[in-house]
């Protein structure tokens, strides 16, 4: 039987390096062709005499989506956070993204959460936030691979439009669930206030304390010790109910721009050649990583859901009501900007990692029943194909560009 698992694993992979090639040249989402390919092997794997309903039954025993999920983010925020420059000239454009990122997280939630208490019986506004803010927030897993073909500034704009949503919308999530459970909303706001300062704050002594002794180890194995140590640090932060991304995302930004960080009686710690020879293998390791792990999860994601799910008219109905919620809040976002490329920016608002991880996180108190998870996979599916489609029409324009000029 292992021999088996280790044939279909590496299969998977396989093919999964395909699905990237195949996205490269037609901007397709590899992340829809790893949750078809999910999907067709659960239909599939029944003429191997193997019973699916067992398979799922493991996955679901060992939590085996939320532990691919976590480590998928952690590598994707990380990879995201290494290649982010720090500038001065690029002050505005983080602005820009952090403000658009926010106020479309914000209108996303409460549009969505008003479509599924319309449309969903007995479901109450707070449960309804708390279902709608996954919805609400685009998938970085699936925006760094796709934008890489746009010029400098649109992808790094979308990169960091992206990343923000990420934290922002995991922070809102989370602080949602402490709202939920705790005795008053002064207390809630005031631990996680709290909390944030105390991650804040350890992110960036911890972030130089690691780069110190990491560029002082001599030993040959150490890039893979450090990926463990930050997954130990974001777990352990996890525990202590602080906004572990942070500590990710703030060790990736100062490795990526130690010349700013270290800087006065700090940069005679510097060991410059040592750091760059860390940060450039680093980055490849992290993206292989997270290439492995995106991989696993989709696919087990497709897996997991049945076809059934997809022809449910209530789940298509109120799927296309947050479709359209999603579009007309991804414009009004726009609205206080002038954006040179504003039809394409508003169709790359896909869904992905993030909403599966934390809709598989929501605590059993706040879980409801109505909710179908055919929806998840319907918002997941639209918005990738909608963005593919904008993507596509770049790429047709600047091909029709280049042949004018010959």
């Amino acid at each position: 039987m292992e021999y088996y698992i280790i044939i279909a694993a590496s299969v998977i992979i396989v093919l999964s390096y395909l699905f990237n090639h195949i996205s490269d040249k037609s901007s397709i989402p590899s992340v829809l062709l790893l949750i078809f390919l999910g999907i067709i092997g659960r239909e599939v794997i029944g003429l191997f005499g193997i019973e699916k309903e067992r398979i799922l039954e493991i996955f679901s025993r060992i939590r085996i989506l939320e532990v691919l999920g976590t480590l998928g983010l952690i590598l994707i925020v990380l990879e995201a956070a290494l290649e982010l420059k720090i500038a001065k000239e690029k002050l505005k454009l983080i602005r820009k993204s952090f403000v658009i990122a926010i106020i479309g997280l914000l209108l996303c939630m409460f549009s969505i959460a008003g479509i599924l208490v319309f449309s969903l019986e007995n479901l109450d506004w707070f449960t309804a936030l708390i279902y709608a803010t996954p919805l609400s927030i685009l998938s970085s897993a699936i925006v760094i691979p796709s934008v890489v073909n746009l010029g400098e500034k649109d992808e790094e704009f979308h990169i960091y439009e992206s990343t923000f949503s990420d934290i922002l919308g995991i922070m809102v999530f989370y602080f949602l669930l402490q709202l939920g459970t705790a005795s008053s909303s002064v207390m809630a706001l005031g631990d996680f206030t709290f909390g944030l300062v105390v991650t804040i704050v350890t992110s960036i002594l911890l972030s130089y304390i690691l780069i110190y002794v990491f560029q002082n180890l001599e030993t040959k194995v150490k890039l893979f010790l450090m990926i463990s140590v930050l997954f130990l640090l974001f777990s352990v932060g996890k525990l202590m109910h602080l906004s572990s991304l942070l500590i990710i995302l703030v060790f990736g930004l100062i490795l990526n721009n130690y010349k700013l960080f270290f800087v006065g009686k700090l940069k005679k710690y510097l060991r410059p050649m040592a750091i760059e020879n860390i940060k450039e293998t680093f980055l490849m390791i992290t993206i292989e990583s997270a290439f492995v792990v995106r991989t696993f999860f989709f696919v087990i994601f497709g897996f997991s859901i049945a076809l059934s799910a997809l022809v449910d008219l209530k789940v298509a109905i109120v799927s296309a009501l947050i479709l359209i919620a999603i579009y007309a809040v991804r414009y009004i976002s726009f609205l206080p900007y002038k954006h040179e490329n504003l039809k394409r920016a508003i169709t790359i608002a896909p869904r992905g990692l993030i909403t599966l991880l934390l809709f598989y996180s929501i605590p059993e108190e706040f879980q409801f029943e109505g909710f179908k998870s055919g929806i998840l996979l319907f918002i997941i599916i639209v918005t990738s194909l909608v963005m593919t489609s904008g993507l596509v029409k770049k790429d047709v324009k600047n091909e029709e560009e280049i042949s004018e000029v010959e």
